[in-house]
């Protein structure tokens, strides 16, 4: 997260929870504004990212058999 990010976040956090629901839906509705490449590219980078914390170790991996397993248990 950059600077500015964290100094809004924090400043978020300050806000009433009606003040930060209101901001909640506006920054959500935000998005629906974007273009198909706009999403697109989003999408491509969080991919991307996520792929690299993989790769380095800063997260682990499970098996689609595992989670699915796991998220049938849940549910029953």
């Amino acid at each position: 997260m950059s600077p500015a990010l964290l100094d809004c976040k924090a400043q978020a956090l300050k806000l009433s929870p009606s003040d930060r629901a209101a901001l909640a839906e506006h920054l959500i509705a935000s998005l629906d504004e974007l273009s198909l490449e706009q999403n697109e590219q989003l999408w491509l980078d969080e991919a991307d990212r996520r792929h690299r914390a993989y790769k380095s170790g800063k997260v682990s991996a499970r098996s689609a058999a595992d989670v699915l397993r796991d998220a049938r248990a849940a549910i029953q």
